[in-house]
């Protein structure tokens, strides 16, 4: 199943999100590259208009992580809006500028994935970074 198929990006893009403004990054590239066949939520991060779009439709709380990020979480924590991700490492518009455009959508780039997988460290991540390491191998020697 391509990305865009996904019922978890199609209920994303229902929500008229301004597309310059928001970059799906977690697991959601994994998917969109291929890596993944599957995931379980999904992880969007947004800015200005996105982001006022977003307060609009949940009350934020703050993020997990700390650091003043605060996220909306909808369709039951399907589907959580952050208005930061890992700020001690990206800012949003580097995140945004360095994305990949799949099928008209903003996926972080799988190295900004696996920086922040590696500084995780979580079991889950390593399989992570390992199946991205392997998906660029082959596809700079394709």
């Amino acid at each position: 199943m391509r990305a865009i198929e996904h019922p978890l990006v199609r209920e994303l893009l229902s929500l008229h999100l301004p597309s310059d403004d928001f970059v799906i990054a977690g697991s959601g590239p994994l998917l969109a590259n291929g890596i993944r066949s599957d995931i379980g939520d999904l992880d969007v991060v947004a800015r200005d208009k996105a982001w006022s779009k977003a307060l609009k439709l949940g009350t934020p709380s703050p993020a997990p992580f700390g650091d003043d990020v605060e996220r909306i979480l909808l369709l039951d924590g399907k589907i959580e809006i952050l208005n930061g991700w890992f700020p001690e490492i990206f800012t949003i518009d580097e995140l945004i500028s360095r994305s990949d455009v799949i099928d008209g959508i903003q996926y972080a780039s799988l190295g900004d994935v696996c920086r922040w997988k590696k500084r995780h460290d979580r079991p889950k991540d390593q399989e992570d970074i390992a199946l991205i390491e392997r998906h660029i191998a082959r596809s700079s020697t394709s």
